[in-house]
Order: structure tokens, then C-alpha cells, then sequence
């Protein structure tokens, strides 16, 4: 089987967030005396979550670019359409759970993204991926709504900032409590666009769950 470029894109994104699960699984265990706990002078970014932002950033892009390529190229394929949103969950999803997580060498001023959050967004990914699945095999298609995409463009602005451990605000903010710093908010902002856009997909979409009679 020939893979067109944008299907490759979509796979370097898929690699790249295996890369990265992988390099700070070498991080956790390298420890806080290591290069991984090396901090970017008075920023208060790590070294290993700039690398992890840049990741981050590089495999967003992708996203973006595997998707205009073959909609231009009219390159639309099956393993295309399978493989993307498989390749966006495993980047965002991957990177909640990363920094959710108190690495060992983190010396207790790094920001991190609530668990709660974490919980909540990765629950209404499995539920609308869930509805879109069943619908799908009724022949069906579960619509994108404002919500949903507003919910992408906070992530992949709160993404990085964690990442950034809140920079360029954190100059300003480090001070204040980690839960009501500027970088949090983008975070909130995030997981309730996407509660509101799951509440919405099932109001929507509830007549997919029944049987027909």
C-alpha cells in the first residue's frame, strides 16, 4: 500500500509523541541532578519541558499541515482519515498526562495542569470518539461544533505555557498560587469549552444511542 505525504506527516506527528513519552521517561529516571533538571536561568523553564514544548509545537503544526495538504492535493484517504485523530489525541492527551505528573526533578515551583482537568478532557475525548464511532457505523457523521474548536485553539495555547512553566507571565505571576496563575486560566478555559462541547455532542447527537424500533 502507497502512503501519500500527508499520511507520512500524520505518522511523523504519531512518532514524535512516542518520542517524547520516551524522552521523559529517560528524564524521570536520569533525576533531578541530571541535565533534565536543569533550569534556563531566572525563566523558570526546565530544559527538558522546553525540548517537550518544542515537541509539542513542531507536532501541532502537522496537524495543521497534513490536513491542508491533502485537502489541496486532493489526497483524502481512509488511513488519512483513521489515523489523524488518533495522532491528535496522542499528542494532547499524552502531554496532559505529562504535565499533570510531578517529575522527580522538579523542584516544587513548576507549573502543573490540575488532575481534574486532565480527567475531564481526556473523558470527553472517549465519549465523543465514542458517539462518532457509533454513528459512524450507522452511517452517520457527529458534527464539529464552536465549543469543540474553541476547546483545540485553548489547549494548544495552555499546552505550552505549562510547558513554559507560565512564561513570559509567569515574571509577574510566579508569586501568586499555582491555581490562579495566568497559564491556569488558559487551562480552565480549555476544560470547560470541552465539558461544554461533550454536554452539547450528546444533546446533539442522543438519537444515535437509540434502537430503532
Amino acid at each position: 500500500m502507497k502512503i501519500n505525504i500527508p499520511t507520512k506527516i500524520t505518522i511523523v506527528r504519531i512518532a514524535a509523541v512516542v518520542a517524547l513519552l520516551i524522552f521523559y521517561l529517560v528524564a524521570y529516571f536520569s533525576g533531578a541532578n541530571s541535565w533534565a533538571g536543569i533550569k534556563l536561568g531566572d525563566s523558570g523553564i526546565y530544559l527538558v519541558n522546553l525540548i517537550g514544548c518544542i515537541v509539542f509545537i513542531i507536532a501541532s503544526i502537522t496537524d495543521y499541515l497534513d490536513g491542508h495538504l491533502a485537502r489541496k492535493w486532493n489526497q483524502v484517504t481512509t488511513l488519512g482519515k483513521f489515523l489523524d485523530p488518533i495522532a491528535d489525541k496522542m499528542l494532547v492527551n499524552s502531554s496532559l498526562v505529562i504535565l499533570a505528573v510531578t517529575m522527580p526533578f522538579y523542584a516544587g515551583d513548576q507549573l502543573l495542569i490540575p488532575w481534574f482537568c486532565v480527567v475531564l478532557m481526556i473523558l470527553r475525548d472517549l465519549v465523543v470518539d465514542t458517539m462518532r464511532f457509533v454513528a459512524a457505523s450507522k452511517g452517520e457523521v457527529v458534527a464539529a461544533n464552536i465549543f469543540g474548536k474553541m476547546k483545540t485553539v485553548f489547549q494548544m495555547i495552555a499546552l505550552p505555557l505549562v510547558f513554559l512553566n507560565g512564561w513570559p507571565f509567569s515574571y509577574f505571576d510566579a508569586s501568586w498560587h499555582p491555581l490562579l496563575r495566568i497559564s491556569s486560566f488558559f487551562v480552565y478555559a480549555a476544560t470547560l469549552m470541552s465539558v461544554i462541547s461533550g454536554i452539547i455532542y450528546m444533546k446533539q447527537n442522543a438519537h444515535i444511542l437509540k434502537e430503532k424500533e
